[in-house]
């Protein structure tokens, strides 16, 4: 019987770990064709005022989609980003033709690569924060999401 008990607690606990897992990456939108996944930014500090903001972005659609821009509350100039490295220099060049979400493929927002800037943000969320965005597509329009707010070294594995 202690042997059941024991069982029945293991499974219990690894099914509650499975869905904590879950619901954490659950944060999502569906806009038209696009599904827009788990919006998130970092923790900055009082001299960061810069931050950027990353996403999954999947079109389900038969034609490419594409993000032309966006807004955020803690910025008043938001900007559609790539980074790349030239050598051993970084640089960050602006998108303003927007970001090509080709028909049925996801393209990843995040760190070191396409992303949207936050410049000179008005405030500073901590872990576990959220605020508030919109993002602006060609052809299907304007849609609102909430990027939260994860650690400050977040994507850097």
């Amino acid at each position: 019987m202690r042997l059941l008990k024991e069982i029945t607690f293991a499974v219990a606990l690894t099914v509650a770990s499975l869905y904590n897992i879950t619901v954490g990456n659950a944060h999502q939108v569906t806009f038209g064709n696009l599904l827009i996944m788990h919006p998130w930014s970092r923790e900055t500090t009082a001299n960061a005022t810069v931050p950027a903001g990353f996403m999954s972005i999947r079109n389900n659609g038969a034609e490419d989609a594409r993000l032309v821009a966006a807004t955020a509350a803690i910025s008043d100039t938001v900007k559609l980003h790539n980074m790349t490295m030239n050598g051993d220099v970084m640089e960050m060049v602006e998108l303003k033709d927007g970001i090509v979400i080709p028909a049925g493929k996801t393209v990843e927002l995040k760190p070191k690569s396409l992303h949207v800037m936050f410049l000179n943000i008005k405030s500073h969320p901590k872990l576990g924060d959220e605020f508030t965005g919109t993002l602006t597509f060609e052809k299907a329009g304007t849609v609102d999401v909430d990027f939260e707010i994860e650690a400050a070294d977040a994507g850097m594995e």
